[in-house]
């Protein structure tokens, strides 16, 4: 794997960041919705305080010291995979992981690591060819569950989730989903919405957390 890059921005991810996650190959093999993955209803959606603009969800924790991810978790929805990093593509959308390797899911190297202040960034294909793949039960996920990014020096990342979110491919918030935070926050993606047996998968799901503690690391 290549080196790491300390992280900047997430400004040159551009508003196509996710055209390659939109698969849905295993559905198209199927020639059924039948399996189609969760979709998150209208009451995981965010609600943000008027007087602050925070959600309600805004316990948090204090930024930790730069170390790259290794893996995430998510006990709720009974994700365990590894992270690789990603770059973007010659179109300036986001890399994805391979698709032939269904528990694997990928964070944007060039940007915040989870768990420094800004918006790190987490994606994954929801299937591939064979079925469901690492963030099939994404938009399952509720308010105020946990996400778990394992770090290499063997800390743990803490999040809350505030929101899970579906929107439209023609019609994707870049700056809600990827904008600079003040704090540490994380956004985990995959494909989602409606879809078409010609297009595949017409939008991504989303999950908004922020963090709120840490595991110390146990390895020497």
């Amino acid at each position: 794997m290549r080196p790491f890059s300390r992280p900047f921005s997430n400004v040159s991810i551009a508003a196509a960041t996710l055209v390659a996650l939109l698969c849905g190959a295993w559905l198209l093999h199927r020639g059924t919705e039948t399996h189609a993955p969760p979709q998150p209803s209208a009451a995981q959606a965010r609600t943000d305080r008027p007087a602050t603009g925070r959600p309600a969800t805004d316990r948090s924790a204090a930024a930790l010291p730069y170390v790259p991810p290794d893996r995430v978790r998510i006990p709720s929805i009974r994700v365990d995979a590894p992270l690789m990093g990603l770059g973007l593509t010659p179109r300036g959308g986001l890399d994805v992981p391979p698709a032939a390797r269904k528990n694997l899911a990928g964070w944007y190297e060039a940007g915040t690591a989870p768990g420094g202040t800004g918006t790190a960034i987490v994606a994954g294909h929801v299937d591939n060819a064979e079925g469901p793949a690492v963030f099939y039960r994404l938009g399952a996920l509720k308010k105020g569950s946990t996400v778990e990014i394992g770090r290499r020096d063997g800390s743990t990342a803490l999040f809350s989730v505030d929101a899970v979110e579906v929107y439209d491919s023609r019609g994707f918030p870049d700056e809600k989903v990827y904008g600079a935070a003040g704090r540490p926050e994380l956004r985990v993606i995959t494909c989602g919405g409606g879809w078409s047996a010609v297009t595949g998968y017409r939008g991504n799901v989303v999950v908004f957390a922020h963090l709120t503690g840490s595991r110390p690391g146990t390895r020497r």
